[in-house]
């Protein structure tokens, strides 16, 4: 009962920038109501903030924070988006206000493409520094969070992308057979870090996981379903709506048990990460520096080039 009350509370604000209610004068410049808002209820306290890259909204009354990513055309992780993403993360764990946040994507068709692939093509070694550091944080940030994460995959989700939605809890992807995701680092002659690989892992099993990895396979949404690798698939029309549903059913346990089993479950992932961070940037900075792997990828950015033309 708890649960269905709190889906009804997050379902009529959408967790969308809904913000107070309006004096009259100013109702016809007011924004359109959310889809999953239903006309002429109240519309929910919300704090919103946003970067060039990241969009977050927060609806007090839930308690649920919506994080939308909007850097088209295909939400890159660039260094300016991992670094919103990972201060906007931590704004919200410090709002004690917040108990959890939707990841969605504002761009059609895509919830993000992965890492961004001019950050580590002909730039200097304190470049790919930072840059890797960059996303070692986001991850670090979003599978450590202490907040219950659903990621809502509104379109495809490759490599960087694929990662920030097993980070999550809970996934829930839109029933396309033309979105697909997974981890495809192996098509481009890249290896996925030991940390991605442990979060596969944890998601799909060992075997599924090592089949996918050596093939860099992009897995169409029901394939995906079935090994696992999201936990549900519905309409797309009905993504937010489920997703405020699942919310609802994680938030209704007492937190500090919830955090407390979340902690025991992938501290060891994490500590392997932490202790051996200094460690993997090296790897990544030697791996990314070679000239092959330089060529594959300005063949890959060249590719991409044609395809837009």
């Amino acid at each position: 009962m708890a649960a269905a009350a709190l889906a009804r509370r997050i379902g009529r604000s959408g967790v969308l920038p809904l913000c107070c209610r309006l004096p009259a004068w100013d109702r016809a410049s007011r924004p359109p109501p959310s889809p999953l808002q239903p006309p002429g209820l109240p519309l929910a306290p919300c704090r919103s903030f946003s970067n060039n890259k990241i969009q977050v909204e927060l609806d007090e009354s839930s308690g649920v924070a919506m994080m939308k990513f909007k850097s088209p055309p295909v939400n890159s992780l660039s260094l300016e988006f991992l670094t919103e993403f990972s201060i906007s993360l931590e704004k919200l764990e410090n709002n004690r206000a917040c108990r959890g946040v939707i990841l969605t994507s504002a761009v059609p068709k895509i919830f993000s493409s992965g890492l961004d692939i001019t950050e580590m093509c002909g730039k200097s070694m304190e470049h790919y520094t930072e840059f890797w550091r960059a996303v070692q944080e986001m991850w670090l940030r979003l599978y450590g969070s202490n907040m219950v994460t659903v990621a809502a995959v509104n379109g495809s989700s490759p490599a960087g992308g694929c990662l920030m939605a097993l980070s999550c809890d809970y996934r829930i992807m839109a029933e396309n057979p033309k979105f697909s995701i997974g981890l495809n680092e192996a098509q481009l002659g890249i290896v996925a870090p030991f940390w991605f690989k442990d979060t596969f892992v944890n998601v799909v099993g060992h075997r599924v996981a090592e089949r996918s990895l050596q093939l860099g396979s992009l897995h169409p949404a029901p394939e995906a379903h079935k090994l696992g690798l999201v936990d549900e698939l519905v309409p797309e029309e009905k993504l937010m709506e489920k997703a405020a549903a699942v919310m609802a059913q994680w938030l209704a346990l007492p937190d500090h048990a919830r955090q407390l089993t979340k902690t025991m479950m992938r501290k060891a992932v994490l500590d392997r990460l932490v202790a051996h961070r200094e460690e993997d940037i090296k790897n990544f900075i030697s791996f990314v520096s070679k000239e092959s792997i330089q060529k594959s990828l300005r063949m890959y950015m060249e590719m991409l080039k044609k395809r837009k033309s």
